[in-house]
C-alpha cells in the first residue's frame, strides 16, 4: 500500500484539508477507543497513515490535535506515542470526570431537567445481573458502553460548549486507560450497583447523596485499578 492509493481511497481528491483533518482525527480517535492503538504504542507518521488510511498532511493535522487532548506525546524526527494510562493519568482523568459528574448532576436535579433514569437504570440492572454469569460473550464491551451511558448522562448537565468539549476530551482519554485494564466480572457487578446507587439519588433528586454516590464510585474505581486516591 503506498501513501498516494491510501490518499485517494480515503477521501476524494478534492475534500478540503479541514475536513480531510477532522475525518483523520476521527479515525484516529476510534482507533484509541477500540483498542487498536494502545497505551504506549509508539508509530512513526508514516505507519500511522497506513494504519487509519489517510493522507500524510491530514494525519499530521490529527496528531497535533491529538497531542494537545493529551492523547499523543510527539518525539520529535521519530514518530509519536500513545498517552501513558499510568497511575498519575489514570488518576487525575477519573477525578477530572468525577468533577464533570458531580457538576453535572447539582445543575440538573437544581434545575429539573430530566434525565433518561428509567432506561440507564434497567440496562445497569441487566448488565449487573448478566455478569453473574462469566460465559456470557461481550460483557466487556457492554461494560464500557453502560459505563459511559450515565457518565456522558450526567455531563450533559453541564450545559457549556467548552466544557462539553474538555469532557469529550477526557472521555477519549479514559477510553485508552479503560483498554489497559479489562472488566472483570465480579468489578462489572460491582461497578454497575455503584452507578445504580448514583441513579437512585438522581432519582429522589438528593444533591448531597448523588455527589456522595459519584465520589465513592470514583474511590472505588481508583482501588480497583490499584491507583490510590
Amino acid at each position: 500500500m503506498t501513501i498516494a492509493n491510501t490518499s485517494s481511497r480515503a477521501s476524494p481528491p478534492n475534500a478540503p484539508p479541514d475536513l480531510l483533518a477532522d475525518r483523520a482525527y476521527q479515525a484516529l480517535v476510534a482507533q484509541l477507543r477500540d483498542g487498536r492503538l494502545a497505551s504506549g504504542n509508539f508509530l512513526s507518521i508514516p505507519m500511522l497513515v497506513d494504519q487509519l488510511e489517510m493522507p500524510t498532511a491530514a494525519v499530521r493535522d490529527a496528531v497535533k490535535r491529538a497531542e494537545a487532548s493529551g492523547l499523543f506525546i510527539v518525539i520529535p524526527k521519530r514518530g509519536v506515542m500513545v498517552m501513558d494510562a499510568g497511575a498519575q493519568t489514570t488518576r487525575e482523568c477519573l477525578d477530572l470526570r468525577s468533577m464533570f459528574d458531580c457538576e453535572g448532576a447539582r445543575r440538573l436535579i437544581q434545575l429539573g431537567d430530566d434525565i433518561p433514569l428509567a432506561a440507564l437504570r434497567d440496562a445497569h440492572e441487566r448488565l449487573r445481573d448478566d455478569a453473574t454469569d462469566t460465559s456470557m460473550p461481550g460483557l466487556s464491551v457492554r461494560a464500557i458502553e453502560t459505563d459511559l451511558s450515565l457518565h456522558d448522562a450526567l455531563s450533559v448537565g453541564i450545559g457549556s460548549t467548552l466544557a462539553a468539549r474538555l469532557y469529550a476530551e477526557n472521555r477519549d482519554r479514559i477510553a485508552v486507560i479503560q483498554n489497559t485494564r479489562p472488566f472483570l466480572p465480579d468489578r462489572i457487578v460491582s461497578a454497575m450497583t455503584e452507578h445504580l446507587a448514583i441513579i437512585a439519588a438522581l432519582e429522589a433528586r438528593d444533591v448531597e447523596a448523588t455527589l456522595r454516590a459519584i465520589r465513592d464510585h470514583l474511590d472505588n474505581t481508583l482501588r480497583w485499578w490499584g491507583v490510590s486516591a
